[in-house]
């Protein structure tokens, strides 16, 4: 992975440009589970934002090397700009990744598909979503692939809010890497950093 200066510098300016765009905003907000924050963050702005997605893609990007994952990608619709993203990211470090969204449901339609995209039963998987609350999309994501007999070896963010999901992906035993993380007082800071293992088994 890049070392915590690097990282912490591609956190930094992500978080300047999500400031920039109106994408974190603080005031008084109701989330859609009902709850209420002091900060909202509009992970899309950000996203689809030219500097903000190579900015994720690279963090990504980079937390997935150390993985061997072989596959990237997560729920719509959050997950499907930075799959894009990241496949572009990967073609260009000539790295052999397939990228895939799962969507809330099979389709009723066509080939009745529920993941999209180029993922195979056995491969490795890095799951993600811009931001992670109670986890609700992204765990039945994780689910979904799972089922697919994939193996998910790494859960990325953009933002941890600390409301239940990241404590369901540690109780399930994934690593978990993650930009920004919310405080116990509501403001959104930078993540620690730490190294994750090689090829997670």
């Amino acid at each position: 992975m890049a070392d915590d200066l690097d990282m912490r510098e591609i956190a930094e300016r992500l978080y300047a440009r999500a400031l920039e765009l109106d994408s974190l905003k603080y005031g008084d907000f109701t989330l859609s589970s009902g709850q209420k924050s002091t900060y909202y963050f509009d992970g899309r702005m950000l996203s689809t934002d030219p500097e903000g997605a190579d900015l994720i893609s690279e963090a990504f990007l980079s937390a997935i090397n150390e993985t061997g994952a072989q596959a990237f990608g997560g729920p719509t619709v959050a997950a499907v700009p930075i799959v894009g993203a990241l496949a572009l990211r990967a073609s260009r470090h000539h790295k052999d990744l397939a990228g895939f969204f799962v969507r809330p449901e099979a389709k009723e339609h066509g080939a009745g598909k529920q993941i999209e995209g180029n993922l195979k039963p056995g491969m490795k998987v890095a799951a993600f979503d811009d931001t992670v609350s109670t986890g609700g999309s992204l765990l039945e994501a994780i689910d979904a692939v799972e089922a697919f007999g994939c193996k998910v070896v790494l859960v990325m963010a953009i933002l941890d809010r600390h409301q239940g999901g990241s404590g369901e992906i540690e109780r399930r035993g994934i690593p978990f890497f993650k930009l920004w993380e919310s405080t116990p007082e509501g403001k959104v800071t930078l993540a620690s950093f730490p190294e994750l293992a090689s090829d997670t088994p």
